[in-house]
């Protein structure tokens, strides 16, 4: 496999990923987690969690900041909005086996499509003047990442993270004990 190829391949699997984190936005906000850590190691752990957790909500949230900021541009707003829906549908949301044919004249595999809509992006930012914008999106983003981030608790998360790769180990139950565990 081509660098290329595996290069497509990794960032579309890690944009999957990050779209099989969706949780529930009441249990993201949920008041009752919210406690101040114990000491910059626990605030770090949370962090850490919460952002593997929540991925999918704060990579949304990012995306409603910036959106928020570009509301003063409404030209610019609607250009990166059918931006996103191309980037969606071209890409992530399509099969990466078969190539997209446009217009049943050109086919285009998936290093094609990455290339054309990096450099249309690319271009509608500088062309739009959105740098600014996309620079106070993130720092905005960054404060609210990690002030969640490192306030949310995250005893209560432990059992619901069912596609953990340590699901089992997580369980409430055990074959050989049924669940019951004795004190030490």
């Amino acid at each position: 496999m081509s660098s290329s190829t595996e290069f497509l391949s990794n960032f579309k699997d890690a944009a999957q990923s990050v779209i099989s984190t969706r949780r529930p936005w009441l249990q993201f906000l949920s008041l009752t987690s919210l406690s101040l850590p114990s000491s910059l190691s626990d605030a770090t752990t949370r962090l850490s969690y919460n952002f593997t957790f929540f991925l999918f909500n704060y990579t949304l949230i990012f995306f409603l900041v910036f959106l928020l900021t570009l509301l003063r541009h409404p030209l610019s707003l609607l250009l990166l909005l059918a931006l996103f829906a191309a980037w969606y549908f071209l890409f992530l949301a399509r099969d990466a086996d078969e190539p997209l044919n446009l217009f049943n004249l050109v086919a285009l595999n998936d290093t094609a499509v990455v290339f054309a809509l990096a450099l249309v992006t690319v271009v509608a930012l500088f062309v739009t003047n959105v740098w600014l914008n996309l620079v106070v999106a993130v720092l905005i983003w960054g404060v609210v990442v990690f002030l969640h981030g490192a306030l949310r608790g995250t005893e209560d998360l432990v059992g619901d993270d069912n596609e953990s790769p340590y699901g089992p180990m997580l369980s409430d139950s055990h074959p050989a004990h049924d669940g019951a565990y004795t004190r030490l």
